[in-house]
């Protein structure tokens, strides 16, 4: 296969513009050819790959197995080039780039509230983007490289394969509620008196939903009142707040609005914690300056968290 190493930056926009277009003529006139010269184009590279990538229909053209994994390898050079050339750019001007994070919430939040501040101070330049989800979603945008790093968990042991982990800390949870909630005080209900209470839970794919059902599950107890699922924890606040709901919360997301009086603990005792979180980055790419340099701050941070005083 020596004649691959002949595809060039513009069969690569190519191939992406056409994946998109599926036809031809489209793809002539955004790539500035004719369409003779862009039917040579394809037969090249087709020809340098020694296999056919498109099956020619009436109304445009369709890829194979073949072009369909060709087409993926375009669309993440031309992304990766586009990239490099921000990043250049933006360096040679002085400045450090930018930066795009996923966070879940909870005790994550709030360690990265810590580094967000620290990596501002050490480099006032950087540009950073957050965005708040749940495990499940963070992984798709940096699968899809939405995203150059998360702070979250596995939500599938085959993402291992995928994804590099590294452990940042844990997390304990709470039973909360409204303050007049009939069950808060000193005596702690048991997990058979919480199940007949109506529960606010997270949505299904994410960890801590995994976590609550495993609660009741393991006890052969299930809910028997009313549920509502939302990934929002501030739509869970003023639901919590307006009825009798019970919700499983992150005891480092509830604890400042429990502070506040506009929350309370149910002292129950729970079986279960949440899994580790940790920092999530692509397999075998190396990270951008700016990923790694917050990923240093974080590691520092996490890490003067559980030291021992």
């Amino acid at each position: 296969m020596a004649q691959v190493a002949r595809l060039r930056f513009r069969h690569l926009q190519f191939l992406d513009i056409l994946g998109k277009t599926r036809n031809l003529r489209l793809t002539a006139e955004q790539m500035h050819i004719t369409q003779p010269a862009a039917t040579k184009v394809l037969m090249d590279i087709e020809e340098m790959l020694a296999a056919r990538l498109f099956d020619r229909l009436p109304r445009g053209m369709r890829p194979n197995e073949l072009g369909l994994f060709t087409l993926r390898y375009a669309h993440a050079a031309l992304d990766g080039h586009r990239k490099f050339v921000d990043e250049f750019s933006t360096l040679k001007q002085g400045g450090h780039g930018h930066l795009s994070i996923g966070a879940i919430s909870g005790s994550a939040a709030h360690l990265l509230i810590a580094a967000v501040a620290e990596l501002q101070r050490l480099r006032p330049l950087l540009v950073v983007k957050v965005l708040e989800q749940s495990s499940d979603q963070l992984i798709v945008w940096l699968a899809e490289r939405k995203i150059d790093v998360m702070i979250g968990r596995f939500t599938d042991e085959a993402q291992r394969d995928q994804f590099q982990y590294e452990r940042l800390a844990g997390e304990s949870l709470q039973i909360t509620a409204g303050v007049h909630h009939p069950l808060r005080g000193p005596q702690a209900p048991g997990l058979a008196e919480l199940s007949n209470w109506p529960w606010i839970l997270y949505p299904a794919s994410t960890a801590l939903r995994k976590v609550s059902d495993e609660i009741f599950s393991s006890t052969g107890l299930s809910l028997t009142s009313g549920i509502v699922e939302t990934p929002s924890f501030l739509f869970a606040l003023e639901l919590l707040q307006s009825t009798h709901m019970l919700s499983l919360q992150p005891a480092a997301l509830v604890d400042k609005f429990v502070r506040r009086g506009l929350l309370t603990r149910i002292a129950a005792d729970l079986p279960e914690r949440m899994p580790d979180y940790g920092l999530i980055t692509l397999q075998g790419e190396p990270p951008s300056t700016a990923t790694l340099a917050f990923m240093e701050v974080i590691r520092g941070l996490a890490g003067a968290e559980v030291a021992p005083t």
